[in-house]
């Protein structure tokens, strides 16, 4: 059966990451899940493993402008939002975006800035918009904000509080490389040296399209079935301090509409929840060390049976 010319396109953009973060083919299409459905990424990774690399693919890919932002103990709110400098020519205060105005934003290190400059990029994700002495001011749509972290043992971090994990839809981690991919890498045929040839397949509109398109993704009673199935027994576990949010399932919906559409079909089956389940809610159901999280996740979703 013949593929939708306009779902080529994904199917294009998913081609030429997987051309430039090898061997990764499941986590770049995670990754342009989560933007597809509107959410923000985390990366949890050791430096080198790849993290800038895919935001600087996806953002060439998809034709977003990209701002890099390195987070640091001295970083301080204004750094991220911007601030209104005197303008004494004119007599009066000019505003000076700061790199959060961009359609994706990849926070660097996020968890090696203090909680109040955290706070103030995950209100902007949150919000889709900020307010700086009084003004708001929106931010570009599409707005997606890809955030890395070292995991916590290292030294110099402050993790991210429980309802500040929550603003992400996803957390990932890309891992080393396997033998084959890293060969390529090491002999310049993918990796950072292969960006510049990346050429943008979508723009804002066309992005916006696909976002839009995700509403109509239809999602069955038995499937709603399955998903409170899930939430309900992360709800009844005695190991977890806390059992998945109503918001949670909203994400995980959500998640699991663009994996369909991804798939090219115009519903959600068992296994589009089964292929977000973990990245969604790893983080949400223990704010311990992601491995933990992850563990914990994948035995929820053995324990429940696929209903209907």
């Amino acid at each position: 059966m013949n593929r939708p010319a306009r779902l080529l396109d994904l199917e294009a953009v998913l081609a030429a990451l997987e051309g430039v973060v090898l061997g990764k083919s499941r986590e770049v299409r995670l990754a342009l899940c989560c933007l597809l459905a509107r959410g923000h990424l985390l990366i949890e990774d050791l430096p080198g493993l790849g993290k800038t690399t895919l935001a600087q693919a996806l953002a060439r890919v998809v034709g977003l402008d990209m701002q890099r932002l390195q987070f640091t103990s001295d970083l301080l709110p204004a750094d991220v939002l911007g601030v209104s400098v005197f303008d004494p020519r004119e007599a009066h205060f000019r505003f000076h975006p700061g790199p959060v105005f961009h359609g994706l934003v990849l926070a660097d290190e996020i968890n090696r800035a203090t909680p109040k400059t955290q706070s103030a990029l995950l209100e902007a994700m949150e919000e889709g918009r900020v307010t700086v002495e009084g003004e708001t001011r929106a931010l570009p749509d599409p707005f997606f904000v890809i955030a890395t972290q070292n995991p916590q043992e290292q030294a110099g971090t402050f993790p991210l509080p429980e309802s500040q994990l929550d603003r992400f839809l996803m957390r990932l981690s890309l891992g080393y490389p396997d033998p084959r991919a890293e060969r390529e890498i090491l002999r310049g045929r993918a990796g950072r040296v292969t960006l510049d040839a990346l050429m943008p397949l979508l723009d804002a509109e066309s992005l916006r399209h696909w976002q839009t398109r995700l509403d109509g993704i239809h999602v069955a009673d038995a499937l709603l079935d399955y998903v409170q199935a899930l939430a309900a027994a992360s709800r009844e576990q005695p190991e977890l301090a806390w059992g998945l949010s109503t918001r949670g399932i909203l994400a995980l919906l959500q998640a699991a509409r663009g994996w369909a559409l991804l798939e090219g079909r115009d519903h959600v089956l068992p296994e589009d929840v089964q292929a977000v389940w973990i990245p969604v809610t790893g983080h949400r159901l223990s704010s311990g060390p992601r491995e933990e999280g992850e563990a914990l996740a994948r035995q929820l979703l053995t324990r429940v049976a696929v209903m209907g």
